[in-house]
């Protein structure tokens, strides 16, 4: 009986008691991990008593409508109300303010609406929220005029150029955006560029961010809004010119060093800029105007967080004082009003770096790119950190995501990063979800879903659990694709997600039905042993070579990756042989492939050869974009991040070994890029 209940009421919290996993066996989440699981999303189970109590009040919240609830309209059909009877008047307002009447039809629907974006509704004392969606997301022919084309994918801080104190920003980013253009690029796709914690400068993982609403400031050109001799000025006036120079010479990025300098300089500038602010008043004015509260109170959290953080006490916001762990709490008002210098500087560093993300973005589409950038979208945000704070009642606070074992680690993943809560979501018309594809549009083209299962369901672990202990946590697919779908459109964006791993049936039909891309990756389409070719690859996912958690081609055939997992720890180095003997086979396999298929323009051990051939063997897929990494254009060969525990590998910080001018010139880059090109010109015409 209690297990019965127990599973009725996982059911009704939207946990799935069962699942298959990557091999394709039945699984079950054991009744102690589902009671631990249910503890951490609040609803207590620990008695039947308990379990009934969490039943009614989750049978309740599902038969309300919250005050803040969004209805969703697929475009060109009615929409039933509920709790209205048919013919009630009704009046309609779009986002212009322009008001229409009319009444509900003999179903008690809302006739067709005739435009996508939201609107206001009202059927007597009742008001509600809508929201317009098309069928399907933009396609790469809709944006492009093309049905086949090929863009890179770029590590954004690995990118140089002079004088960038070490890291690279959003100015190298428009650089390589113009010269991948002409080349006659279409996309450029960059690591993530959210906000991390400005006063912990050993955190840098793009994907373990503070907040996907804001941009990591550490990128910011500042030169791009403020001119070459304010930045001049600014690094005289606070001595950093040499350690800028040191920091541009390392072969590594030096993320507390870089950090520690930049927000120095970004403090001088600040401070030069409140002095003498010119005519860019108004528009830092306008900038800080339209960010609203989203912007107000991620800054106060930064002010809050470097302030604690300072004077020896804890950054997480879950264990600060009780009258800071809301953001509305009137004693934060008093501390934002105490340090209101510091919380406009963190809205003057959002400024800069939002300004260079537009610049970026306007370079790539002037010089011919028919999308431009792609945002990289990661699938959760740190706990402890700004999003969650500002976003408390959508967010799940006790649980973190990450992976069951699966192909990709068998020992299953967490990553430590916030869920967004279903229930949340729905109670609050899933305004946290819309402002952050509206965030990550605002500047890009494009947009790359990372673990885009997360759509449907995401692994959910209790706080300090293991992945073992988690189970699949259900979302509201449909609601979600047709916001995202309604998002893009808006923003004349491209959407793709990253469908790699334990993808559930059924899901990659319906994104494809929704034109959102899925990610095929050279290396991992195999079946018996072999590539699959190219003309069999999907025509509705981005075909590419690699990742940022794979290695490169050159390392690949090299075996690189097989070296690192044995010195960072993840494997015994008894399994070495064994793991270069499966290597051995699979080159055989892919170079067997390149050679049956036409793609192979020189002897199978000359890796050069091996490279084009690869390249030009996904520009030959019928997918409709093809993505190939800097690491492959430029011929690299190490990865960017290698997935697992330990700090051997140097993650996040390789730097690209050619400033940006430089780097798509070099006679075999030209000769790989070119390879692509003429790849997808032929696909087109097939």
């Amino acid at each position: 009986m209690s297990d019965t209940l127990l599973s009725e009421l996982a059911l009704a919290a939207n946990l799935c008691v069962d699942w298959t996993d990557a091999n394709g066996r039945p699984q079950y989440v054991s009744p102690e991990a589902q009671r631990s699981l249910l503890e951490a999303l609040g609803y207590p189970a620990q008695s039947p008593e308990q379990m009934r109590a969490s039943l009614s009040a989750l049978t309740q919240q599902r038969n309300e409508t919250p005050a803040d609830a969004l209805l969703i309209q697929d475009l060109g059909q009615p929409l039933p109300i509920a709790d209205c009877s048919a013919g009630s008047a009704y009046q309609v307002t779009d986002e212009r303010g322009e008001a229409r009447s009319g009444r509900l039809d003999g179903h008690a629907r809302l006739p067709a609406l005739d435009g996508i974006g939201y609107y206001q509704l009202e059927i007597g004392d009742r008001q509600y929220r809508v929201a317009v969606a098309p069928s399907a997301c933009p396609s790469v022919e809709e944006l492009c005029g093309k049905r086949r084309v090929w863009g890179l994918t770029t590590q954004l801080y690995g990118l140089r150029r002079p004088d960038d104190g070490g890291l690279g920003d959003t100015r190298a980013l428009a650089e390589l955006a113009r010269h991948a253009a002409n080349l006659g690029a279409d996309a450029l796709s960059l690591s993530p560029m959210h906000a991390l914690f400005s006063a912990l400068h050993d955190h840098y993982s793009p994907y373990s961010p503070s907040s996907r609403l804001f941009f990591n400031v550490l990128h910011a050109a500042p030169a791009s809004l403020l001119g070459a001799e304010r930045l001049q000025r600014a690094i005289s006036d606070c001595g950093v010119q040499a350690e800028l120079a040191r920091l541009e010479g390392l072969e590594l990025v030096d993320w507390p060093a870089v950090a520690t300098v930049r927000q120095r300089l970004l403090r001088q500038l600040y401070a030069n800029f409140v002095a003498a602010p010119g005519d860019l008043l108004a528009s830092f004015e306008a900038f800080c105007a339209a960010g609203g509260d989203a912007l107000t109170q991620h800054c106060r959290f930064e002010a809050l967080h470097e302030h604690r953080v300072q004077n020896g006490d804890s950054g997480d916001w879950r264990q600060w004082p009780e009258h800071f762990r809301n953001p509305n709490q009137p004693a934060v008002a008093r501390f934002a009003e105490e340090h209101a210098e510091c919380v406009r500087f963190h809205a003057f560093c959002q400024w800069l770096v939002a300004h260079g993300l537009e610049t970026a973005q306007t370079a790539a589409t002037g010089a011919g790119m028919g999308i431009g950038l792609i945002a990289d979208l990661a699938v959760g945000s740190d706990c402890a950190g700004s999003q969650a704070w500002s976003r408390q009642e959508e967010l799940l606070p006790a649980v973190t995501v990450g992976a069951p074992p699966d192909i990709l680690n068998r020992n299953g993943q967490n990553w430590g990063v916030s869920a967004f809560s279903p229930t949340g979501l729905r109670q609050h018309g899933y305004r946290a979800y819309i402002e952050m594809l509206q965030a990550n549009l605002a500047h890009a083209g494009g947009i790359r879903i990372d673990h885009v299962m997360g759509l449907q369901r995401l692994w959910v672990i209790p706080q300090g659990g293991e992945p073992h202990d988690g189970a699949y946590l259900r979302y509201p697919l449909d609601d979600l694709l047709r916001l995202l779908a309604l998002e893009s459109h808006r923003h004349r964006a491209l959407v793709i997600g990253e469908d790699l791993g334990t993808v559930p049936e059924g899901l990659r039909e319906e994104l494809a039905r929704r034109n959102v891309l899925g990610t095929r990756v050279l290396l991992f389409e195999q079946h018996d042993g072999r590539f699959i070719a190219p003309q069999r690859w999907p025509r509705d996912a981005l075909a590419t070579t690699t990742t940022h958690d794979l290695p490169s081609l050159r390392g690949w055939f090299a075996g690189h990756d097989i070296d690192w997992r044995v010195r960072a720890g993840h494997v015994q180095a008894e399994h070495l042989e064994t793991d270069r003997e499966e290597r051995r086979r699979e080159r055989t396999a892919l170079v067997s492939a390149l050679v049956e298929h036409d793609q192979l323009q020189g002897a199978p051990d000359d890796i050069e050869a091996c490279v084009q051939g690869c390249i030009g063997y996904i520009g030959s897929t019928p997918a409709p974009l093809a993505l190939l990494p800097l690491e492959d254009a430029c011929g690299a060969d190490q990865q960017p991040n290698l997935p697992g525990p330990g700090t051997e590998h140097p993650n996040w910080r390789r730097r690209y070994a050619l400033p940006v001018r430089e780097l798509l010139e070099q006679p075999l880059t030209r000769q790989r890029l070119e390879r692509l090109a003429t790849a997808r010109r032929e696909a087109e015409h097939d």
